[in-house]
């Protein structure tokens, strides 16, 4: 295991739901080595826990604009990963 660094860059959400999603990151990153396949582990744990819909972006590079719901954003860092997780719609 691989303990990475978790740096939250920008963020409009509870820190209950923070850590869920640096929990989630963490154990996606340990179980898959495909960007997509965190990114999909990520939003289903969102999905079931905290209620759809939920977004999930996952790389080392890439840009967004994004509108999001009030309280359900977060842009973080977990080593040199970014992912970027928000519910709409």
């Amino acid at each position: 295991m691989v303990d990475r660094q978790a740096v939250i860059k920008n963020s409009d959400m509870s820190e209950e739901m923070q850590a869920h999603a640096i929990e989630c990151a963490q154990k996606a990153m340990e179980n898959c080595n495909i960007e997509k396949d965190i990114a999909s582990y990520i939003k289903k744990e969102f999905d079931k826990r905290w209620s759809p819909t939920w977004h999930c972006v996952v790389g080392r590079n890439f840009g967004s604009y994004v509108t999001h719901e009030t309280k359900n954003f977060i842009y973080f860092y977990l080593g040199q990963v970014a992912i970027l997780l928000f519910r709409s719609g």
